[in-house]
């Protein structure tokens, strides 16, 4: 699975070098997107109802919600139906896998925090006398990071995974 915003050419580039890959659209990006586009008025009660279709415990509540929800901003918010509609498998594609990783993979908060460890590294050193002292800081927070989740601290259990991908085939 690989999470990123909408952005034509990081999806085309998953489209090629990731090919059979789920691709989810980053949620907390299309809120934003959907927040945007809503009239003053709506604003508030629009991104709440998407907030529930993205929160829906399966699919098939999620498109409930998702007809309902078109069914009442079609005339309001054109726009945003739209969007909505449009984008639904995009940021939806996490809904068939167990709760723990829905949290996980339903955004790019993780990507988003380890590039922000970057920044924070790179302003204390500010010139890097060649590339490879770059990748060397960059290995460093990756391999600080990776130690982390060995002893302990998880951002996503495999083990728990593997088990559900064995029962869900079953079922």
């Amino acid at each position: 699975m690989v999470i990123s915003d909408d952005h034509g050419g990081l999806v085309s580039a998953v489209q090629k070098a990731f090919q059979g890959a789920t691709w989810q659209r980053c949620q907390a990006h299309f809120l934003r997107n959907v927040h945007d586009r809503l009239p003053k008025a709506l604003k508030s009660e629009g991104t709440e109802q998407v907030k529930a279709i993205l929160y829906a415990p399966n699919l098939e509540v999620a498109r409930t919600l998702l007809n309902a929800f078109l069914k009442d901003y079609q005339d309001k918010a054109p726009k945003v139906t739209e969007l909505v509609e449009d984008a639904f498998d995009d940021v939806t594609a996490v809904l068939p896998l167990p709760e723990p990783y829905r949290r996980r993979l339903r955004t790019t908060n993780g990507m988003e925090r380890l590039n922000e460890e970057f920044r924070r590294r790179e302003r204390v050193i500010r010139i890097f006398p060649n590339r490879q002292s770059v990748i060397r800081l960059m290995g460093s927070v990756l391999m600080e990071k990776d130690e982390k989740w060995i002893e302990g601290r998880h951002y996503l259990k495999m083990e728990d995974y593997f088990e559900w991908g064995q029962t869900a085939k079953i079922t």
